[in-house]
């Protein structure tokens, strides 16, 4: 019996975010470029990640400018590892 996947992470710009946070914590901007996402989709998915529990969203100031920096909850980690390990029983399951 195959295991659900997170809906989620299953989501291909959620999981190139939390794709990305894995190794360090992004701005948004950097999120924006490297997923090339808009900032209205950007921002509801990560809202929704938030929501879930998987990422802190960091609201501060630089310059006077407004500055958001996302990084993984450990929560968040152990989601993306429990996915790919259902993606892997998948793929095992067809090999």
């Amino acid at each position: 019996m195959f295991k659900n996947l997170d809906p989620i992470l299953h989501s291909q710009l959620r999981l190139a975010v939390v794709s990305v946070l894995l190794k360090e914590e992004a701005e948004f901007t950097a999120l924006k470029e490297r997923t090339n996402a808009s900032s209205g989709n950007l921002s509801v998915q990560i809202q929704k990640l938030k929501d879930a529990g998987y990422i802190d969203i960091l609201k501060q100031f630089r310059n006077n400018y407004p500055l958001t920096v996302c990084r993984i909850t450990p929560q968040g980690k152990a989601a993306f590892d429990q996915y790919v390990l259902n993606l892997r029983e998948y793929v095992g399951k067809f090999s």
